[in-house]
């Protein structure tokens, strides 16, 4: 198998699911590369990481009773970089786990391609995110916006639909017989509301909605 991945990558494998641990070394070995440990918990982690020179670690994020992501900071100050192969494929145990300094993730119903170049990406020292942790970091992206838009007023409607349709401030304070300052004071509220930065943000932010 043709992965475009270095060979002879020395993984670490945490899961504690024996079964998986098992796909997960016949596909690794078959690839090229080398199982250099595996553990169920942080205490078989700890006892066995030392020992080894990984350099990349596969973990789970559900261990038992445990969380893969207290693991990443075990992993990290050895400096070994954590590859999350797991799951959960929401928005916040992504997040999470690389605000802890995971290097890259990877969802378990990926096909072998994805997690074989993931392995190679952060071997090489790269950040790896996959095609489905990307829909679902942009899927919160787009929640977040929809979520933003709903708790818009009537008035903070107008001002953007009308910024999109391209009127100016005068424009807008004639035709809803509002003060010209009246009309400013909402571009700041709305660019408050929807998470942006400045007024050039908010009006592409009015064109491509209102488009």
């Amino acid at each position: 198998m043709d992965n475009g991945a270095p060979s002879g990558v020395r993984v670490f494998l945490v899961d504690d699911h024996p079964v998986m641990r098992n796909g997960l070394s016949l596909l690794l070995t078959q690839s090229g590369h080398t199982v250099c440990g595996v553990a169920g918990s942080r205490e078989e982690l700890l006892a066995f990481l030392d020992g080894v020179q990984a350099a990349v670690a596969l973990v789970d994020l559900s261990l038992a009773e445990e969380s893969g992501l207290d693991l990443i900071d075990d992993l990290t100050a050895r400096g070994v970089p954590t590859l999350i192969y797991s799951m959960h494929e929401d928005s916040k145990s992504i997040e999470r786990a690389f605000a802890r300094g995971a290097r890259g993730y990877v969802t378990k119903r990926e096909v072998e391609d994805v997690l074989l170049a993931a392995i190679a990406a952060v071997a090489a020292g790269q950040r790896y995110v996959s095609p489905e942790v990307m829909r679902s970091l942009a899927g919160r992206v787009l929640a977040s916006e929809h979520d933003a838009e709903a708790a818009l007023s009537q008035r903070e409607e107008q001002i953007l639909d009308r910024l999109g349709r391209g009127e100016t401030s005068a424009e807008m304070s004639r035709a809803l017989n509002i003060s010209f300052h009246t009309v400013e004071t909402y571009y700041g509220r709305l660019i408050r509301k929807l998470g942006l930065s400045n007024m050039n943000e908010l009006r592409k932010f009015a064109i491509r909605r209102h488009g």
